[in-house]
């Protein structure tokens, strides 16, 4: 063989090599100056806290309730009013004491896991819907219409209402003096 041939050679066999060991893959970007001889599988996206549903767990929720500081001068509230046979003037309600308090507690928990209040309002108030009130504190004057002075509500739900934060949710038992109607599901809006 002549001797001006064995760089071609050389030359022509490093091309050959180099094309064997990129394999025989067809690329896919003509561009791309790198080949990869390995594969290495793509492992599954994991599971994370944006991609989860959503908490239902009143803590996380932030419904438990937490006593404001300083207290407020105004709030608005929204609740479910549970009463039971002959604790609601004008109202005709079948239910048991025990019903109620048990019915009260149910919602109580839907509320603090997030359930939607005016639909629980709607679905369950022996009040009127929506169940919004406003209040002022003890020695504030009412400066909005409709607005009521705390002690102008029964003591069970002012208590209740002036002990939570802004989206807290909380109850006023029955009590035959501080709550008489029976059962109040507060939630605070502002």
């Amino acid at each position: 063989m002549n001797r001006s041939y064995r760089p071609v050679l050389w030359i022509l066999a490093g091309i050959v090599a180099t094309g064997l060991a990129s394999g025989c893959a067809k690329k896919t970007d003509e561009s791309s100056t790198t080949t990869s001889t390995t594969t290495t599988p793509t492992p599954a996206p994991a599971v994370t806290e944006t991609t989860a549903a959503p908490s239902t767990d009143p803590v996380a929720l932030g419904t438990m309730p937490v006593a404001p500081d300083p207290p407020p001068e105004h709030i608005e509230v929204q609740h479910v009013l549970i009463g039971y046979q002959g604790s609601v003037p004008g109202k005709t309600i079948t239910r048991t004491k025990a019903e109620a308090e048990k019915l009260a507690m149910d919602v109580l928990d839907q509320a603090r896991k997030g359930a939607n209040m005016d639909a629980l309002v709607q679905k369950y108030t022996d009040d009127q819907f929506p169940g919004v009130y406003d209040l002022a504190n003890t020695g504030i004057t009412p400066t909005a219409q409709g607005e009521y002075p705390r002690n102008g509500m029964v003591k069970g739900f002012s208590d209740a209402a002036f002990g939570l934060s802004v989206g807290n949710v909380g109850i006023a038992n029955y009590d035959p003096k501080a709550s008489p109607f029976g059962w109040h599901i507060i939630k605070r809006l502002r």
